[in-house]
């Protein structure tokens, strides 16, 4: 509106020029021409000095430049020529200089006053400016509902309020003006001096925060944060103190929430025996945990801020990196969600074989990832040793086995042993009266002898490799053949005691990868099992047969008698160790048949019914083609 007003004055002023000017050139010219008669010219230049001082005065110095060349016009009209004697050329020159000083004079009065109306517009809107602002200042804090704003005097007394403190304390605006700080302290901290000692620690200080419980109208308490900063006039005197509270219960609730929680993870995992390893996309080691410390040698410090890769032996320190990378890239995953055997490195470089398991998750906007690692070490070495043990133990057995058939294979060793003697001694007295038949004979006889020989030698051969102590070794066997040199052990003795022998062998079940002489002592473990069951039956057939199991890739090998079959009872738990159903049996044969067809992949159990005989079957991993052809 200033703006508008001033551009309107504009036509005004230039009026006043081109025609107030005129008129009071018009009116000296007019006095002058009066006065002529009694007072000659001199009244001319006075009178136009008069008409130039209230052109200036009236419109300023274009008016008094205006009225000064109208002046000199005249002048020479009315006067003639200014220089016809020194007296009207003191005059002229008198009338210049005035008219020069009266438009220097204006000029100077009018950048005055253009200046004090311009410093007046500026004090005016800095006014109003700060009227503004105050006015939206009081509507901001008292919008700040969730903070109590309020000023106190010198004195620690409340002087402003605003709706933020009303919501938080309870107290009105009318109820708390003029009261002292000391109404939001609990009464132990009034009793010590708290209220004034704050105040004189934010005037110390320049500023003071803290937080501790404040009390509400009502004497409830809210914990709170509280700033104070004093005010300071500018001469620095003391004016007051502006104070912002905020209520912060419910945060600091939840943060004591969080800091329970986080104190009882701390504890289960610092509790848990896996070792537990966070990092981030880029691979860098965010957590190390207490059994990770334990397993790797590391200190905590050590790895944090490292690249997990310094936990890895080569070659995969140097490609995790990549995989990560490419991972994050594609999202294919490898490795996360499952679990694997996998290699570490201790910082005194030993390895250390564990199993991992790595999750994902995301927190703050990072991609972190997981690991959790369960130290094989101890597991790996009592499997070893379990396993040592298990061989030992089937070797024993073995031992043992051929021991309790002492008697019966030194009785099928004697019977070959036996032959070579009487055809050595019949050769020997054929040989007494040689002739050209008798000759022919000590050929057959000392054929037969060497015949009877090489058996006897192939059946020591056979139990030599029975008992003989060696590594485990899974190799591609033909069925048929490994069946019947079990059964060349199995099955020595039993026609001599009344036992008839059945072998019903398919020919496509075959062949299977096994560990020959293991699968040979199952055989003769349940051959020798199945003679015994059949000591009282009146009809006594032993039959081993083989057929394709119902498992796809299985063989099933079944050892059959006439016996009187299982109890239940027995049946439950008959391959259990130190479970026998003999007399003076320990009890661990059909254990150590299970562990031994178990290590192969294969399941043994055993059926029967009441007078039925029992029927025990076992399986095993039929060789694949590719194997078979040695591919």
């Amino acid at each position: 509106m200033q703006n508008n007003d001033a551009r309107s004055d504009r036509p005004r002023n230039a009026l006043s020029v081109w025609w107030g000017t005129p008129v009071f050139v018009a009116l000296a010219t007019l006095g002058a021409a009066l006065l002529e008669p009694y007072l000659a010219d001199r009244p001319t230049w006075l009178l136009l000095t008069v008409a130039v001082l209230a052109s200036a005065a009236t419109g300023g110095v274009r008016a008094a430049i205006l009225a000064a060349v109208l002046s000199v016009l005249v002048g020479l009209l009315l006067v003639g020529r200014p220089f016809r004697d020194a007296d009207h050329l003191v005059h002229a020159i008198g009338f210049a200089i005035i008219s020069t000083g009266v438009i220097l004079l204006t000029g100077r009065l009018s950048h005055w006053r253009k200046s004090a109306h311009v410093h007046e517009a500026d004090a005016d809107r800095s006014l109003r400016r700060a009227a503004v602002l105050a006015e939206e200042l009081g509507l901001l804090i008292d919008s700040a509902t969730n903070y109590a704003i309020y000023m106190l005097d010198p004195d620690g007394r409340v002087a402003i309020w605003n709706k933020g403190a009303e919501r938080i304390t309870g107290w009105s605006e009318e109820d708390i003006l003029g009261k002292p700080t000391a109404v939001f302290y609990p009464a132990e901290e009034v009793a010590i001096g708290k209220p004034a000692a704050d105040l004189d620690q934010a005037r110390a200080e320049g500023r003071f925060q803290d937080e501790g419980w404040r009390v509400r109208k009502d004497g409830s308490e809210f914990f709170a944060d509280v700033t104070i900063t004093p005010l300071h006039h500018e001469d620095g005197r003391l004016r007051g103190y502006g104070r912002v509270v905020r209520d912060i219960t419910d945060q600091k609730a939840a943060e004591r929430a969080i800091a329970t929680r986080e104190a009882q993870l701390n504890s289960i995992l610092a509790s848990v025996p896996d070792a537990m390893v966070v990092i981030d996309d880029e691979g860098t080691v965010l957590s190390f945990s207490n059994a990770a410390q334990r397993m790797f040698g590391y200190g905590e410090a050590e790895v944090l801020g490292r690249n997990v890769s310094m936990l890895m032996p080569s070659p995969d320190r140097e490609r995790h990196d990549g995989y990560l990378a490419h991972y994050i890239e594609t999202g294919e995953r490898r490795i996360i969600g499952t679990t694997r055997r996998v290699m570490g490195r201790r910082k005194d470089g030993s390895l250390v074989p564990h199993e991992l398991s790595i999750s994902e998750a995301t927190g703050g906007g990072r991609r972190m990832f997981t690991g959790f690692m369960r130290d094989l070490t101890e597991r790996e070495a009592t499997a070893a040793r379990v396993k040592e043990l298990q061989s030992e133990l089937v070797h024993v057995s073995r031992v043992s086995a051929m021991g309790a058939m002492a008697s019966t294979l030194a009785h099928e060793l004697n019977q070959p042993i036996t032959a070579v003697v009487n055809y050595v001694e019949t050769a020997h007295a054929l040989l007494d009266a040689p002739t050209a038949e008798t000759l022919v004979l000590v050929r057959e006889a000392l054929a037969d002898a060497a015949s009877e020989s090489l058996r006897a030698g192939h059946i020591v051969r056979h139990l030599r490799d029975f008992v003989a102590r060696g590594e485990v070794q899974t190799r591609v066997e033909d069925l048929p053949a490994l069946i019947e040199d079990a059964s060349s052990l199995g099955f020595v003795g039993l026609r001599e005691s009344g036992i008839a022998t059945v072998l019903r062998v398919d020919p496509g079940a075959t062949p299977v990868l096994a560990d020959r002489v293991q699968i040979e002592q199952v055989l003769v473990n349940l051959i020798r099992n199945a003679a015994e069951a059949m000591t009282e039956s009146r009809a006594r057939v032993l039959t081993i047969s083989t057929a394709p199991d119902t498992t796809p890739g299985m063989i099933r090998v079944t050892v059959s008698d006439t016996g009187s079959g299982l109890a239940p009872k027995i049946s439950s738990q008959l391959f259990q160790a130190f479970r026998s159903t003999k007399r003076d049996g320990m009890g661990l044969g059909l254990s150590i048949c299970r562990t031994i067809i178990e290590a192969h992949g294969g399941k043994i159990w055993a059926d029967s019914g009441s007078g039925e005989g029992t029927h025990f079957h076992f399986t095993l991993r039929q060789a694949a083609a590719e194997v078979r052809d040695g591919g």
